[in-house]
């Protein structure tokens, strides 16, 4: 395909030509990318070299090529490292990475190549694909203002970093693992613990809240380990409606630290509770960092999807 041919059909609004790829969509009209129902951020020129791309899935694109499409009246000289930070931002925008790429591979002084299938969706078809995706992304940023209200200061999906997917995942499932070795050691150690409850003004009550927190969390941080390493579809949105619960409970839990008082000093679990009492937002904002990535199947799991059920609308 001529590079005028190409340069024509991503200019030209008529074409209506959408690209599904992926988890993403590309809007070659509206000049819009498209993340699991989320648009994603991403600035004019990266987009113009994924059109590019897309355009010829499975060719190589020179970088001269690039560059005469980011800058056709030939002003620009340093076009080396234009390509690259266009190159750079539109992997940064896809998560993907140049050492072990899925959708963006660099072929080393030839330029570049899309190795993910492609689809072309256009027509009324597209118009309907683009409602749709619409309708998806009022839904997901309802459901992430519903978690926040209350909390003005609570970050959004577009104020958090792009292509930190599984660092966010690990992060998430070490903070499940950390809850659940506090509900487990508080289980398993209930004579102690009642001996330091036994210096609180509710003793009983305060045993009591312990004891049926810590068992009916245990599922709960079962599911969303199961829901991270399974790669559940929806856990963003489902985590989202979960959080407040989730919010209320480790705020409660983040008094843990004193429940080792016979282990610790006082100054040293004073200093662990803010820590504890972050952690839920940030538990939060790794779901909304990693939570394109959390894509799959989780129906052979009996359990998870009685959660799944439950904890849908």
């Amino acid at each position: 395909m001529e590079l005028a041919t190409l340069v024509a059909t991503m200019t030209d609004g008529s074409a209506g030509n959408r690209y599904r790829f992926g988890v993403f969509e590309a809007d070659a009209a509206a000049g819009e990318l498209w993340q699991k129902g989320m648009r994603v951020r991403v600035h004019a020129q990266p987009f113009q070299v994924l059109m590019l791309l897309l355009a010829r899935p499975g060719e190589v694109v020179t970088r001269e090529e690039i560059a005469r499409v980011l800058w056709p009246d030939g002003t620009f000289v340093d076009f080396e490292q234009g390509v690259n930070s266009a190159v750079g931002r539109l992997r940064e925008a896809l998560g993907d990475k140049a050492s072990s790429p899925r959708y963006v591979e660099t072929l080393a002084r030839k330029g570049y190549r899309f190795v993910a299938p492609v689809e072309v969706v256009g027509g009324v078809a597209g118009a309907d694909e683009s409602e749709a995706n619409s309708s998806a992304a009022l839904r997901d940023g309802r459901n992430e203002r519903e978690a926040g209200e209350g909390f003005a200061m609570l970050a959004t999906a577009d104020d958090l970093p792009k292509g930190a997917h599984e660092t966010a995942r690990t992060l998430f499932l070490l903070l499940q693992v950390m809850y659940l070795g506090f509900y487990v050691g508080a289980l398993a150690n209930l004579a102690e613990i009642q001996e330091l409850l036994a210096m609180t003004p509710w003793p009983e009550r305060a045993f009591l809240v312990l004891v049926v927190s810590a068992a009916a969390l245990i599922p709960l941080r079962a599911f969303l380990i199961c829901a991270v390493v399974f790669r559940a579809p929806k856990f963003r949105e489902r985590f989202l409606k979960l959080w407040r619960m989730v919010l209320v409970m480790d705020v409660v839990w983040a008094l843990a630290p004193f429940l080792l008082l016979h282990h610790i000093n006082f100054g040293l679990a004073l200093a662990c509770v803010p820590l504890l009492v972050y952690s839920p937002f940030a538990q939060r904002s790794l779901v909304l960092m990693g939570g394109g990535c959390l894509v799959g199947t989780c129906g052979a799991f009996p359990f998870f999807s009685f959660c799944l059920t439950w904890a849908a609308p």
